[in-house]
């Protein structure tokens, strides 16, 4: 090519040739000097057309530096060109990397009373009326807590940890998401079943303060402000094998709740990984935890009945079989015997139950709450102008069939789910169907939906 650029135009006066009689040529384009407007020699002899070094900077606004051979960007404005961050600046180029999200102030006059927390809670959350008013009461006092250590008068005010007893599908976890959406403080959610003691196959305990520290995106000091909730937290009875996910776990856990600075990895939650370390001060973390406890019941009613069994006392012995919650009337020496150790009951004061979850209030979980599964189901077809109706025989067949599952208010959209599906299917077949109305038999299986069409007018 360079045979040919020299034979072209011998006679044009701005026909350009270097000491060797040849035409500099542009790296990048391959247009000759005298097709450009101006030539730009770098670093190991790479000319490079002004166009095509624009193009370049347009590029490093938009994506990051390119790499070319020998080329050296500390001059660039002595080339007449703009340098990538005066560029960035004057064409204002818009990064797609994420802002930092500011941290929330924790101030006391920011800080939700108990009324507030509650009220909040009410919207989402279903009965569970005294377990409400416990979790509000105690978040507040833990908050305050940690606002009071920035004054010196003295006074020290114990951290007051919970235990929440209740059965599955209840709304323990939910009621601890509410709250630190409300709060605005970070999460952490771990299962301790998975936990194990240190030296065993799976999570140790300090990983639940890594996942803390993820989810307040590394902010060490946003974390140390976080909540941490622990599911599932009791002893594996009657079993002869080393029960890992037990007192040795709870053992290992005591620490976390009083008050340690641990060494997390950033970034990850094994410690193993190559990663960098941070220290984390679990001092101002409230740490809830919660379980099932199945068997409790059993070990409460045990001691309610273990005094006057004869004679004129007999009849306490059935007195509590149709007690709906035996958990209120739960004391330390029942969970002691269940399996927790004292010192861990020790390092959780506050201990409050959850009732299980009855027909009626299943009905009231269905269509009260904020988002509520038959709301979302509603705003689903309102997408397809259609109008969506439950009987409220209906939503008591809906809620007897939850109850039967005991599984609480996790099955409630599980058999939603199940007759919802041809529903939602063939809708959109038809545009002249205006309402959907869910009876009674179709919840049974004894009929079918109502179906009202759109009226021509």
């Amino acid at each position: 090519m360079s045979e040919e650029i020299k034979e072209m135009n011998p006679d044009d006066k701005n026909h350009k040739k270097d000491s060797d009689g040849y035409e500099k040529i542009c790296y990048l384009c391959h247009r000759p000097e005298s097709k450009v407007d101006k030539m730009i020699t770098i670093p190991n002899q790479i000319t490079i057309c002004s166009d095509c070094m624009q193009k370049t900077f347009d590029q490093i606004g938009m994506q990051g530096m390119p790499s070319f051979p020998g080329m050296d960007m500390m001059n660039l404005g002595s080339m007449g060109l703009e340098p990538p961050n005066e560029f960035q600046e004057r064409h204002q180029v818009k990064t797609k990397k994420k802002k930092k999200q500011e941290k929330p102030a924790l101030d006391i006059n920011k800080l939700p009373a108990p009324h507030v927390i509650k009220g909040n809670l009410d919207e989402y959350v279903m009965g569970q009326e005294q377990a409400k008013k416990v979790l509000s009461v105690g978040v507040y006092n833990h908050y305050k807590r940690v606002l009071a250590e920035q004054t010196d008068d003295g006074v020290e005010i114990e951290k007051s940890n919970m235990l929440m007893l209740g059965p599955t599908g209840s709304g323990k976890t939910f009621m601890v998401k509410t709250i630190a959406r409300l709060l605005q403080v970070p999460l952490a959610i771990t299962d301790a079943t998975a936990l194990t003691e240190a030296g065993y196959i799976g999570d140790d305990v300090e990983s639940v303060i890594s996942k803390l520290l993820a989810n307040a995106d590394n902010d060490v000091e946003l974390a140390e402000r976080g909540i941490v909730y622990i599911d599932k937290i009791a002893k594996k009875q009657n079993t002869n094998n080393r029960d890992v996910s037990g007192e040795s776990v709870q053992q290992a856990l005591l620490k976390l709740l009083e008050g340690a600075d641990v060494e997390v990895p950033v970034g990850a939650t094994n410690k193993n990984a190559m990663v960098p370390m941070t220290t984390v001060n679990t001092s101002n973390i409230l740490f809830i935890c919660g379980g099932a406890f199945p068997g409790l019941e059993d070990i409460i009613k045990k001691r309610l009945t273990s005094q006057g069994t004869i004679g004129f006392g007999s009849e306490l012995r059935d007195k509590y079989d149709h007690e709906k919650d035996l958990f209120r009337l739960v004391e330390t020496e029942d969970i002691r015997e269940y399996g927790l150790i004292p010192e861990f009951i020790g390092r959780l004061p506050i201990v409050f139950s959850l009732q299980a979850m009855d027909e009626e209030l299943l009905v009231q979980v269905l269509k009260k709450p904020k988002n509520a599964i038959l709301k979302q189901y509603r705003k689903l077809l309102q997408m397809d102008e259609v109008d969506l109706e439950f009987e409220d025989d209906a939503m008591m067949a809906v809620a007897k069939k939850a109850a039967a599952k005991k599984t609480g208010a996790r099955a409630l959209r599980s058999i939603i789910e199940e007759f919802m599906m041809d529903i939602m299917y063939e809708i959109p077949k038809d545009e002249m169907i205006g309402k959907v109305i869910i009876t009674k038999d179709y919840i049974e299986g004894k009929g079918s939906p109502t179906i009202l069409m759109r009226s021509n007018g």
